[in-house]
Parts: C-alpha cells; sequence; structure tokens
C-alpha cells in the first residue's frame, strides 16, 4: 500500500469542495484506519486504494493547491516549480542574461535600451537594434513570443548567445557573439533635481537592491544641494518588507513607529526608527495612486501617521497581508498569508475581501474607477467607526489603502475614442517606433528632453501619426482629434524620447505636465510639506 507523508496530505484539507462523490447501494465498506490519521489521510487512502481509475498524485496537488489557498485569501499563492525562479526574478538584486530591454513589435524583437555596465553595452549593442537570428536561428515571426525571448537570452552566466542584428542603415545583419553575465535589477530608474532644490526618487519596486539606490541617489542630490523630497510611489506593487522598514528608518526620527504586524498565530511585532537615519529632517512628499500596494503603502502610513510629510495622488491598493514563503522538496512553494500590516495609527491597511470570491477582489480597482473614484474625492465614503488620529491630531481612516492628504483627480477632459484606440491597438507604439528608426541619427543630436521636444514640436509629428493610424484602419473625426491634440503630442513626444534617449530623460518630460508631481513642488516651495494640527485641536 502506497503511504503518503502527512506534509502532503495536508495540502488536501479542503479538497472535497472540489470532488464530488457519490457511492450507490446500501453497502458500505468500513475503512479502519490508525490513531491520529486524519480524515484527510482517510480520504486521501481510500482514493487510491478503491478509485476506479488510476490518478496522478502530482496533477492533483498541482490544480489542488492553488483552490486551497484562494479559500484563505487573496494573497496567499501557491507556485508551481517551473514558475518560481521566475516569480523571484523581480525581487532578486540581479539575473543572468545580456543586457537589454526590448518590445516585440511586428514580430520582431526591438532593443528599446541597453542596461548600463552589461554585456550588450560591451559589445556595441544599440537601442533601436533588431534581433533577427538567436544562435543562428531565425528569431521572427509567430514564434517570436516575450517568454520565448526570455528564455533564449536568458542563460547562466558565463555562456554565449550569438545574436543576427538588423540596424538601421546597415545592409547586412551584424553578428554580435555576447557572453551572458550578471545584469542588476534596477528599482530606482529616475532620480533627480527638480529646479535645483526638489529631488524626485522613483521607486519602482522595493527589491533587494532598492535601499542601497535610494541611498546612494540621496546623497547625490543632497551633495547637489537638495532642501526637500518628493518620493514616487505610484504603480510600485511592495516587496521586501525589511527594505521598505530600512527605508523608512531614513525618513524618521528616534522612536517613531513604522509599522506593526500581527496574526492570530504570529505575536503583535512592532518596528520603530532607530535614530540613525540620514534624510529625517527633510521635508518630504510621497506620491501614491491605486497601483501603490503592500511596502509602498507601509511607508505611506507611517509618513501620514508621523506627520511626517505629505500624501499627493489617489488612495492607495489597499494589500495589508504579509506573506511568508515556504519552499517544497520538488521546488514549488507557497507564499502563505501569516499577518496583518497596521500603521502607527492603528490602521489596518488591508481592504475587505470576500474568502474565495478572487474575481470580485481583482474588480476592486475597475469598481473604483467607475464609482468615480479617480476622479471625485467626494466618491469615496469613509467610515466614521474606523477614524483614527495622527501623531498631532490629524484624523484619517482605516478600511484599506492610504488616502492621501491632498487628493489628485484623474484628469480625462481630453480623453476621447480617437485616442483611447490609438493606444489600445499599439497604433502610437508602432509609429513612434518607426519614427525613431528612421530618425535616429537626427534624433541623436538632441542631448535632453528640452532640446527633443522643441525639434519635435517643429516636425508635424501628429500629421504624420494621424495618416498613419488611417493607413492601419483608425479614421481621423477631427473634433476628437483636436479634443486630444495636447495629448496626444505629449504621448507621441514622450515615446520618441524614450525610445531615443532612455528613461530619465522619458520620465523628466511627463514629469512636467503631471498634476501631482506639480502638487508636490507647490507644496515644498510652500514651506508646508509637514503636516500641523487642526486648530481645535491645539
Amino acid at each position: 500500500m502506497k503511504k503518503y507523508t502527512p506534509t502532503l496530505l495536508a495540502l488536501f484539507t479542503l479538497l472535497g469542495v472540489f470532488i464530488g462523490v457519490q457511492i450507490s447501494g446500501d453497502k458500505y465498506q468500513t475503512i479502519i484506519v490508525p490513531q491520529g490519521i486524519t480524515k484527510v489521510d482517510e480520504l486521501m487512502q481510500l482514493v487510491h486504494d478503491r478509485y476506479v481509475d488510476s490518478v496522478s498524485m502530482d496533477e492533483i496537488i498541482e490544480t489542488t493547491m492553488p483552490k486551497i489557498l484562494t479559500e484563505l485569501d487573496p494573497h496567499s499563492t501557491y507556485i508551481p516549480a517551473k514558475d518560481l525562479e521566475a516569480a523571484n526574478s523581480d525581487l532578486k538584486g540581479s539575473f543572468s542574461g545580456i543586457g537589454i530591454k526590448f518590445l516585440i513589435e511586428e514580430d520582431t524583437i526591438h532593443v528599446t535600451d541597453i542596461i548600463r555596465g552589461g554585456p550588450s553595452e560591451e559589445v556595441g549593442l544599440m537601442p533601436g537594434d533588431r534581433i533577427v537570428t538567436i544562435n543562428d536561428t531565425l528569431f521572427v515571426g509567430e514564434i517570436c513570443k516575450n517568454d520565448e525571448a526570455m528564455r533564449r537570452l536568458k542563460g547562466p552566466k558565463g555562456t554565449n548567445v550569438k545574436l543576427g542584428i538588423k540596424r538601421w542603415g546597415e545592409k547586412e545583419l551584424l553578428d554580435f557573439n555576447i557572453t551572458r553575465g550578471d545584469i542588476p535589477i534596477q528599482s530606482i530608474e529616475a532620480y533627480y533635481m527638480i529646479d535645483g532644490k526638489w529631488a524626485y526618487i522613483q521607486v519602482e519596486r522595493f527589491a533587494e537592491n532598492t535601499f542601497t539606490e535610494f541611498f546612494i541617489a540621496m546623497s547625490k542630490m543632497l551633495y547637489k544641494g537638495c532642501e526637500g523630497l518628493i518620493l514616487d510611489v505610484r504603480g510600485n506593487g511592495g516587496g521586501y518588507l525589511g527594505v521598505a522598514l530600512q527605508m523608512a528608518n531614513e525618513l524618521l526620527s528616534r522612536g517613531d513607529m513604522i509599522v506593526y504586524t500581527e496574526g492570530v498565530n504570529e505575536p503583535r511585532s512592532v518596528e520603530y526608527a532607530d535614530g540613525s537615519g540620514h534624510f529625517k529632517g527633510i521635508p518630504l512628499v510621497v506620491l501614491t495612486d491605486e497601483g501603490s500596494a503592500s511596502a509602498s503603502e507601509i511607508i505611506a502610513g507611517t509618513v501620514q501617521d508621523n506627520d511626517r510629510g505629505t500624501i499627493i495622488g489617489r488612495r492607495t491598493f489597499g494589500k495589508g497581508l504579509v506573506q511568508q514563503p515556504h519552499e517544497f522538496s520538488d521546488g514549488s512553494a507557497v507564499r502563505l498569508t501569516i499577518a496583518r500590516y497596521y500603521t502607527p495609527s492603528g490602521r489596518c491597511i488591508q481592504k475587505p475581501y470576500t474568502k474565495g470570491d478572487s474575481e470580485e477582489y481583482a474588480m476592486d480597482i475597475v469598481n473604483r474607477y467607475e464609482r468615480g473614484e479617480f476622479f471625485s474625492q467626494d466618491s469615496i465614503h469613509q467610515n466614521d467607526s474606523l477614524a483614527y488620529k495622527t501623531r498631532r491630531g490629524r484624523t484619517v481612516y482605516g478600511g484599506g489603502g492610504i488616502m492621501p492628504d491632498i487628493f489628485i483627480s484623474s484628469d480625462t477632459t481630453d480623453i476621447t475614442p480617437y485616442l483611447t484606440q490609438a493606444v489600445s491597438k499599439g497604433l502610437i507604439r508602432q509609429y513612434t517606433f518607426r519614427y525613431s528608426d528612421i530618425h535616429r541619427n537626427e534624433l541623436a543630436g538632441h542631448k535632453t528632453y528640452e532640446e527633443l521636444a522643441d525639434y519635435l514640436k517643429k516636425k508635424n509629428i501628429l500629421d504624420g501619426f494621424v495618416a498613419f493610424a488611417a493607413s492601419k484602419g483608425l479614421k481621423a473625426p477631427q473634433r476628437q482629434i483636436a479634443r486630444s491634440r495636447k495629448r496626444l503630442e505629449q504621448t507621441l513626444y514622450s515615446n520618441i524620447i524614450y525610445n531615443t534617449q532612455g528613461m530619465l530623460e522619458h520620465i523628466r518630460y511627463i514629469n512636467t505636465f503631471d498634476p501631482v508631481v506639480t502638487k508636490a513642488i507647490e507644496v515644498l516651495e510652500s514651506g508646508n510639506a509637514f503636516p500641523q494640527a487642526p486648530a481645535d485641536s491645539e
């Protein structure tokens, strides 16, 4: 008789939810089970001994484990062995590859950027190059998919890959032999000074190297005379708790609470700043939106509750569940929720959810949009029973996510069906890619986004795009184009800036017309970045 370990059998606690069993007739066989064996053990033994067909336990495990965890909460997850490396890669400090960023357009890999210090930069690959062959095998057409491209380009450090490159202006393919190396995963791709006074740092994730990148960026900008910080965590879905604690410690004074966690099987654990922070006195603004989650919300929550700075933007996602990883012997893993996050005032960050209803949870952002939350703060109804006080007596609310101190609505006045289709069909991306390639030499003569944007304004880029879109079947209603003209031009320019000058200049350009960044500068200029207690509480 085949035996199963208790660990394996415990995975089937909720198996009865997914397997229907019917026994006909009035004859039942009594199974004698040794003492200490659970009902699940008994079921599995019964299935093994008596089930009508042969069954694969491995297949049952792979299909059942995700369903079991779904019955717990939205963030407890099972990761099959084949997916574990990819699931962890975004938060690791580096991966082994050739050091490029790319997009797939018209069934071909287009290199959009070269990672500084990587193998591709060393051999001379350039933005705009097209990868046509990989290891002497044609890699265009239907086979050219993102996952397959990643599989072929990544590989163990020290191994070689041969690329056949089509470069604008060259008649023949160029061959490059590249030795794969360690490629750092950057969490901070943009930091710079605004008006010579305000540091702007965009943090994309909280990964292994994020704190080091943040510290270096801030140190450089303090050296340049930085008088205040705009910390942008919009769209940052979180990452490692420890990294968020390190960053918060740099911003807070000794004894300030950062966060506490607690669960039924996890005793309350409180994290405090130790006073060693190098940036604890600098005026601070944190930018958030509905994509700011988990570690991002810890930063926003502690800054708000300690009255350390001003939160600007829109309500955050509302992920306040702590996951702990556990790997199995077969290389698979689970991330099991063990506790909840709470801000210093006692607010639970986690938004409400119904166990087992992952679809409802996933639709929350869509529901917010449809309720008008992105456009009006009045559409957000706070629960007075979940009111809390910051250190200086300001009222803040629990119930899920961090509500900003200053709400900035999403401006949709210039959104038209024409603009929506131009973006959703990828036409803007296609056109700007082609334009960047055809004009790469002349575009390369402009070293800053200001210079390039001024140049593009004289080139009737929008007219060229409208003709291109029409050739792809998108009609050009003049009223809609007139209404969306400014946003269309900004999107076209920003894409071309990204294609030719990289991410930093791209972000610097779009921040010039970003209302959230504009408000952050205004708050810093006013000297009111440190929120004060309301007058009636003094």
